[in-house]
């Protein structure tokens, strides 16, 4: 099968499709070797009748569906995270419904795992005028989520990016947050290539700094702290700061341009969890099936197929995540229509205008290269509409 995709210097080229890969199925009840989150996408109600750039219509049925997806690959949910558009386009009554929805489904699977972010997003960062407004937001939302019995993953607050004056802030809004978690939470360091707003984060634009500030909060409460994502697009930040953590506390890369080695580790530390990272990645909702099979492969002490199933899938998610790596999240949605998991490729906040149309014929050159291209005709079909659109037949 062929169809003409633009090119970046606008002109038409012919792609044959190679098919999707035959990922092995997660046997049920395997368990992977590394706690694997995917930070999952909302679908967005495009018949709403609502003015899409300022209010928030989700498609309940279709989203809960993908999460069952995602599960049922054995992969866990992290719920309400920036994949989901929260903060840029999702606001908190949405996003502590979709929680709430997504707790109750995840209860009648087995096993299933899910984590929920938690964030000061109601608080307009223009409105906060102190640190203490600031923790009063992350208690509010940590009192909503641990009502509902979900685990916390402590989102990264663009009103504390604000209103901090030094590292010291950081350290006394975190000490609040952590000592009257629940149980365990996730914290997140999102860099600017993903949020401006959060340039400085941690007191410091120095990255080994801010880093020693975040070591700090751990290191003082160890115990309330299950792991840390970092989503730096760095490497060699995420394993300098994966071997200083306390024994125990896990790293969770949110690196989407070298995840593989990451997952895969490197053998360096003084524990397991120094050794190399876990998952909690926006590109896990993208190419799951493969995440999937990878995480098996691992599991089964097969390193060489792990790397083999993933490789293909880093310049695709490279692509995904260019910069402005902000707008990754409509390369994901494309994704989930191009392979039938939704009916429309429409977004909260009109976001599926982010990417421009050689942008998106690139991902599906780069998705089915990957073997990511689940149903081939009806990827045609739904990119032929797409190109009628913009005016190529």
């Amino acid at each position: 099968m062929k169809i003409a995709l633009p090119t970046a210097d606008g002109r038409l080229a012919d792609h044959t499709l190679r098919g999707p890969a035959r990922f092995a199925a997660t046997q049920a009840g395997r368990r992977f070797n590394r706690i694997a989150y995917s930070a999952a996408h909302v679908v967005a109600d495009a018949s709403a009748n609502v003015n899409p750039w300022l209010e928030c219509a989700v498609d309940w049925d279709a989203t809960i569906r993908y999460r069952q997806r995602l599960w049922g690959l054995g992969l866990g949910v992290a719920e309400a995270m920036d994949t989901a558009q929260r903060g840029m386009g999702l606001d908190w009554p949405t996003s502590l419904e979709l929680i709430r929805r997504s707790l109750d489904a995840a209860r009648d699977i087995p096993g299933a795992l899910i984590a929920s972010g938690c964030g000061t997003d109601h608080l307009a960062p223009e409105d906060a005028q102190s640190v203490d407004d600031v923790i009063r937001a992350y208690e509010l939302q940590m009192a909503a989520i641990e009502k509902l019995g979900g685990r916390l993953i402590v989102m990264a607050s663009r009103a504390l990016a604000r209103v901090a004056r030094s590292a010291a802030d950081y350290e006394r809004v975190y000490d609040r947050v952590l000592s009257q978690a629940r149980q365990p939470v996730i914290l997140h360091w999102l860099g600017d290539m993903f949020d401006p707003a959060l340039a400085g984060y941690w007191g410091s634009r120095d990255v080994p700094t801010a880093m020693n500030t975040a070591l700090g909060v751990i290191a003082a409460h160890a115990a309330k702290v299950d792991g840390i994502k970092i989503s730096l697009l760095d490497k060699d930040h995420e394993i300098a700061m994966r071997r200083r953590l306390p024994p125990g506390v896990r790293m969770y890369t949110g690196d989407d341009f070298n995840y593989a080695e990451l997952i895969a580790g490197d053998g360096v530390g003084d524990s397991p969890s120094q050794q190399h990272s876990d998952a909690l990645l926006g590109i896990f909702d993208a190419i799951a099936p493969a995440a999937s099979a990878a995480l098996s492969a691992l599991a089964s002490g097969d390193t060489a197929r792990f790397h083999a199933i993933l490789a293909p899938t880093v310049p695709l998610s490279r692509h995904i995540f260019q910069a402005p790596t902000r707008f990754y999240k409509t390369g994901v949605v494309f994704m989930a229509w191009l392979n039938g998991h939704q009916d429309h490729f429409v977004m909260v906040g009109g976001q599926q205008s982010a990417r421009s149309l050689p942008h998106l014929a690139e991902l599906f050159r780069l998705a089915d290269t990957a073997g990511l291209i689940e149903q081939p005709e009806k990827a045609i079909t739904r990119m032929k509409s797409l190109l009628a659109m913009h005016g190529i037949q």
